[in-house]
């Protein structure tokens, strides 16, 4: 064992026990990490949401969909103003804008059995004819909240898509031509209920459109209500992980009638400490969002709140918090 001198000791010693009185957000600073929340998971009233993140869970960033009982494409002026106040007020940066671009039908396609149910963000659809508007407003916003980064998805899912894949890619490849004329991202989530919803859908969509301005939102937990019930490690292994540029943490596990359901960050297929752990090693340094979507706890302020703090403990023990 190397000895230590008692100054260095001391000197040692002293350091940890500052770094351990550390506040919250300084400990969040140090992740590799932009460790964010989606607001409305925990409330529509977007002042309490943003408290929420920044003073109870000591983080820096917060994801945007909804606020105020609205998706944020239907937005005011008078209301994008105050958000940009709110997020001064807490020192929140917006990771992303989690926009419905492309959740809808594809056109000339047999309607998709999702395509009648209602969003689950509870935000309206809009008809594929209005996705040009869709995408206009969602580069506005992105501009106003001073982010890089559009979430997108690849329409309604299909019994099957393999008539449309290659009409949808050039979609997917020509907006993406658009976003990056301004600077931005897109970025497609791999969703349950649309065309790519696994990791080894995601892979497949990725090779196939070869844009630097297309990139991927993992969602493990996701790919697993799809039935990818070894998201991670098996879906995360087809993927190119440097086109990997944003990031929802949310879990599921089968009930007692074998159906799979959400659940808990840290409780489910998803081993999310070792998840992080390969995110961290991969060189991965963009956001890991909680979305937990499960509503266990009642409300969803307290489910997020019981989701965040096993989030948490997979952060520390990934040596990633």
């Amino acid at each position: 064992m190397k000895s230590v001198s008692r100054r260095q000791f001391i000197g040692g010693s002293a350091g940890l026990a500052a770094s351990l009185s550390l506040p919250m957000r300084a400990w969040a600073a140090t992740s590799p990490f932009k460790i964010a929340v989606i607001s409305d998971e925990i409330s529509q009233d977007f002042d309490h949401a943003c408290s929420v993140i920044a003073n109870d869970f000591g983080l820096h960033y917060v994801e945007l969909r909804e606020m105020w009982g609205k998706n944020l494409q239907a937005s005011s002026d008078a209301e994008i103003a105050e958000a940009l106040k709110i997020l001064a007020k807490y020192n929140l940066q917006v990771t992303d804008i989690a926009s419905p671009l492309f959740k809808v039908d594809w056109p000339g396609a047999p309607k998709s059995q999702y395509s009648s149910k209602e969003d689950l963000h509870g935000a309206a659809e809009s008809a594929y004819k209005q996705q040009d508007e869709v995408l206009a407003r969602s580069i506005s916003l992105a501009k106003q909240f001073k982010t890089d980064k559009i979430r997108c998805f690849d329409f309604w899912r299909l019994d099957d898509v393999a008539p449309y894949r290659a009409a949808i890619n050039e979609k997917l490849r020509s907006t993406a031509e658009v976003t990056g004329k301004q600077g931005i991202l897109l970025v497609i989530e791999n969703e349950f209920a649309c065309n790519t919803a696994t990791g080894r859908e995601a892979a497949k969509t990725l090779e196939a459109v070869q844009s630097p301005h297309f990139v991927l939102n993992w969602d493990a937990g996701n790919a697993v209500m799809r039935g990818e019930l070894d998201a991670f490690p098996g879906g995360w292994d087809a993927l190119p992980k440097n086109r990997i540029h944003h990031c929802h943490c949310k879990n599921a596990v089968k009930d007692d009638t074998g159906k799979i359901v959400w659940s808990p960050v840290d409780k489910g297929f998803v081993d999310w400490t070792a998840q992080f752990r390969a995110l961290k090693q991969s060189g991965y340094r963009d956001a890991v969002s909680l979305e937990t979507h499960w509503r266990g706890a009642g409300t969803p302020e307290a489910s997020t709140r019981i989701s965040w703090a096993g989030m948490k403990q997979c952060l520390i023990n990934s040596g990633t918090f």
